[in-house]
């Protein structure tokens, strides 16, 4: 009685600038549109409470594996 468990991973990929708002989509299951609104909405103050979280997002997840041909 085998049992596979398919797990989601957060990864970066169909990325405009980095791929972290595709990744999030991806993983959310939504529109990475969404998340690139939400980000340019945190930038407005300043800047620095949307750019912040998307680089440490980018630095943090990993690239997304691309299949080899």
């Amino acid at each position: 009685m085998s049992k596979e468990v398919q797990y989601r991973r957060l990864e970066r990929q169909d990325g405009i600038v980095a791929g972290v708002c595709g990744g999030l989509g991806a993983f959310f299951g939504i529109n990475p549109i969404w998340f690139r609104i939400l980000f340019l909405i945190l930038m407005l103050p300043g800047g620095l409470p949307g750019v912040l979280p998307y680089l440490l997002l980018w630095i943090i997840m990993p690239r997304a594996k691309r299949p080899q041909y």
